[in-house]
C-alpha cells in the first residue's frame, strides 16, 4: 500500500505534498486526514483528534491497511451494547492477542472504529427487567453466568474505565451482587462501583470467588449454580 494507491481508494484529492480524505474513523463531513508519503513511509494524521490507532483500526477494517502485526491479530468476538429497546449502539470486538475495540455503525454500512457519545451497561434490556443482577469484569463473564441461569452485566474498557452515572441510573432498586476479578485491579473496580450503587440499589453484595482468576474461571473449576447461590446468601456448601 503507497500513499497514492490508499488516497485512491479513499477517494482524496491532492493538496500540495499531501492527500486530504475524508476520516474513516468518525463522521468526517470535511477532509482531515492526511496521507503522504515520506521517504517510502505512509503516514496518515486525522486533524479532526482521532488517535492514530482509531484511524488505523478503521482502514484495517476496509481492508486499506496492514501493520505489521496484523498478520498475527486474530478476530475472536463481538460483543453488542444495546439501548433499552434492542437496538445496536456499539460493539466491543475482541481480538488476540487479547485486545479489544470498540466500533459502531456509521448509517453507511461501515464501521467507526472510535467511542460513541452514549455508553450502556452490556446486555441493558435484561438488566432492566432483572431484580437480581450480578455485575462482572468482562463480557465474556456476563456471557458464562447468563449461560448458567444468571442475570448479568458489566462496561466495557476494562477495570480501569470509569462507572459512569448512566450506569448507576440504570439500577436503583436492584439486588445487586459484584464479583471482582482476583487481582488489584479488580477488586479497585469494584469498590469504585459499590461506592457508587451505596444508597442507590436495594441490596449490595460484594462476591470474592476464591481459588479462581474469574467467575468463568470458576464455574470451569466444576464449581455449581447452587454453590453461588449458596455463595451469595452466606451459606456453607455442604460437601
Amino acid at each position: 500500500m503507497t500513499a497514492e494507491s490508499l488516497a485512491r481508494a479513499l477517494k482524496a484529492h491532492r493538496s500540495g505534498a499531501d492527500w486530504k480524505a475524508k476520516c474513516p474513523a468518525h463522521e468526517d463531513q470535511n477532509p482531515s486526514l492526511s496521507v503522504r508519503d515520506t521517504d517510502g513511509t505512509v503516514l496518515v494524521h486525522c486533524h479532526a483528534g482521532c488517535s492514530q490507532e482509531a484511524v488505523m483500526a478503521a482502514l484495517q477494517a476496509r481492508g486499506l491497511w496492514q501493520a505489521e502485526d496484523a498478520a498475527n491479530r486474530r478476530f475472536l468476538t463481538a460483543y453488542g451494547y444495546t439501548d433499552e429497546h434492542g437496538k445496536l449502539l456499539y460493539e466491543v470486538v475482541q481480538y488476540e492477542p487479547k485486545e479489544f475495540k470498540q466500533r459502531r455503525r456509521d448509517g453507511r454500512g461501515d464501521w467507526i472504529w472510535k467511542k460513541g457519545g452514549r455508553q450502556v451497561l452490556y446486555r441493558l434490556p435484561e438488566v432492566l427487567e432483572a431484580p437480581i443482577l450480578f455485575v462482572v469484569e468482562g463480557e465474556k463473564d456476563v456471557e458464562t453466568l447468563r449461560e448458567h441461569g444468571f442475570v448479568a452485566t458489566t462496561n466495557s474498557s476494562g477495570a480501569d474505565a470509569p462507572w459512569l452515572p448512566e450506569y448507576t441510573a440504570a439500577l436503583p432498586g436492584r439486588e445487586v451482587i459484584l464479583i471482582p476479578d482476583n487481582d488489584e485491579p479488580g477488586r479497585r473496580r469494584v469498590v469504585k462501583i459499590a461506592r457508587a450503587l451505596a444508597g442507590k440499589v436495594s441490596r449490595l453484595i460484594v462476591l470474592e470467588l476464591t481459588g479462581a482468576r474469574d467467575v468463568t474461571e470458576w464455574f470451569g473449576r466444576g464449581h455449581s449454580e447452587l454453590e453461588l447461590i449458596a455463595h451469595v446468601e452466606g451459606q456453607e456448601v455442604s460437601q
